[in-house]
């Protein structure tokens, strides 16, 4: 068959180029886990089989890859067929007994997903590790939070990291639940009916890593729930890095000066010399971003396509797949490599949390709590107070509490301005949190361990994942070397 010039430069071309790129490799493992399953069926025999073998084993990838496509087949499929044909004659032919490019394909993809989704999770590790190091440091570093963008309430640095690290071990836990969803095998749905032949579907699973067999074989070729699942939870993460990069990039302006990036991390201006620009920041933002977009153009792409066999899931978006979550670990390996040399101007976050009265929800606790007001009462004294300091800068505190508590309540509470200053000091603020998963010191160092133990748990389940993929690996060489 002669495809169209247009055809070819506008679909094949790109299809193959890409196909060589992303599929190579787990296209001739799936011939070896088959031809091998094959073989112990009896489905093709001994002699044969090891004739075929040779003939895979023989395709040189790093030739394949330099390999223009020439127009003489319609993808990467039927130029490694004609490959192995080249060197086992007709006997190849047998390869393809009991198995289709559709199941080929969709094992293919999951393969590939599979390694994608471990990826992406080993970033978010390595982010969560770079978090918890600069929370241990900063247990008492105490700075502003914000509430609708206004300064709300003093809190510390690690109370605010082990927020970020919470939110990234749910991330870790939609990752791994995606790689379960995903790492099931399709081989053996061949078409979309499966076959007659005595094939052993449990086998070419194992021999490739897999879990274990897809179930419905339609279902096999035709869903393609796990691929969203995986860009739904890459998504996600995607957003939830995005605002807090959003912060950093916030901490870095001379207007705040909380946070200073690491020279390596930061360019200058062609013509401001003055100038310090967290482009590392920018960049992780930027490609996060770009993630994004690209994870929602996959789910706009199979968006009411036909629940079956169909390019929309197939050689055409496979391509973007692949970049939503190169350009996502790029995103979060940047934010971790820019933090881990960062620094954190301790005394300028101390300075700020002093500055607004934003302790003075502790003296409206601390009234009701000592003084037995209504706190309807006690936030009352704590906004006049506010108010009469605004109105008279100059005049001591105390006596102004005196005031504006004789006015709300009908007696005047008298404090001592040293108890007064303690009530409104952002380390007692913080300190006396101790709500669980409150900023007091004390509650954070029990989160930082429970944070630590959860990512050598994920940390852990990770290198399992990639071992049993790697076993797989050798068991089917072993297991062709055999025949």
């Amino acid at each position: 068959m002669a495809f169209a010039p247009e055809y070819v430069r506008t679909v094949l071309n790109d299809n193959f180029e890409d196909a060589k790129a992303l599929f190579l490799d787990p296209l001739l493992a799936i011939h070896g886990a088959h031809l091998v399953m094959l073989a112990e069926q009896g489905i093709v025999d001994r002699g044969d089989a090891r004739r075929i073998r040779d003939a895979v084993t023989a395709v040189c990838c790093e030739t394949v890859r330099r390999t223009p496509y020439d127009g003489s087949c319609e993808d990467l499929f039927f130029f490694v067929e004609h490959l192995i044909a080249e060197r086992a004659g007709d006997v190849a032919g047998r390869l393809h007994t009991a198995r289709s490019r559709n199941d080929i394909d969709m094992t293919m993809y999951r393969m590939r997903q599979r390694d994608f989704v471990l990826d992406l999770l080993g970033a978010t590790l390595a982010l969560r590790s770079a978090l918890g190091g600069i929370a241990a440091a900063h247990r008492e570093t105490v700075f502003p939070a914000h509430t609708h963008t206004q300064r709300a309430q003093p809190t510390t640095l690690a109370h605010y990291l082990l927020g970020v690290i919470e939110q990234l071990e749910r991330d870790g836990g939609r990752l791994r639940a995606a790689y379960l969803s995903t790492n099931r095998s399709p081989l053996g749905a061949c078409a979309i009916t499966g076959t007659a032949f005595p094939i052993d579907r449990e086998r070419t699973s194992d021999l490739l890593g897999f879990d274990r067999p897809t179930g419905n074989t339609y279902g096999s070729i035709a869903t393609v729930d796990y691929l969203l699942e995986s860009l739904s939870a890459a998504s996600v993460l995607l957003v939830g890095v995005g605002r807090v990069v959003q912060d950093l990039l916030l901490w870095c302006t001379a207007e705040f000066r909380y946070l200073r990036l690491d020279d390596g991390f930061v360019q200058a201006s062609s013509i401001m010399p003055q100038k310090r620009n967290p482009v590392a920041l920018e960049h992780a933002r930027s490609i996060g971003s770009k993630a994004l977009g690209q994870a929602t153009a996959v789910l706009l792409t199979v968006h009411n396509t036909p629940f079956g066999d169909i390019v929309d899931t197939e050689d055409d978006l496979q391509p973007l797949v692949h970049q939503t979550f190169r350009d996502a670990v790029r995103a979060v390996s940047l934010v971790a490599a820019s933090l881990e040399t960062a620094v954190f101007d301790v005394a300028e976050m101390s300075r700020r949390a002093a500055e607004g009265f934003i302790t003075v929800t502790e003296l409206a606790d601390t009234l009701t709590r000592e003084r037995g007001l209504p706190f309807a009462q006690s936030h009352a004294i704590a906004a006049g107070l506010v108010a009469a300091h605004g109105a008279t800068p100059d005049r001591p505190l105390v006596a102004l509490l005196a005031e504006v508590s004789a006015r709300v309540t009908g007696a005047a509470i008298d404090l001592e301005p040293a108890r007064l200053d303690d009530i409104l000091c952002p380390s007692h603020f913080v300190r006396v949190r101790e709500t669980l998963g409150g900023p007091a010191p004390s509650r954070t160092a029990a989160a930082l361990r429970v944070a630590d133990a959860a990512l050598k748990y994920d940390t852990a389940w990770l290198a399992t994942m990639r071992g049993r993929l790697a076993r797989a690996d050798r068991d089917r060489q072993a297991a062709l070397a055999a025949l």
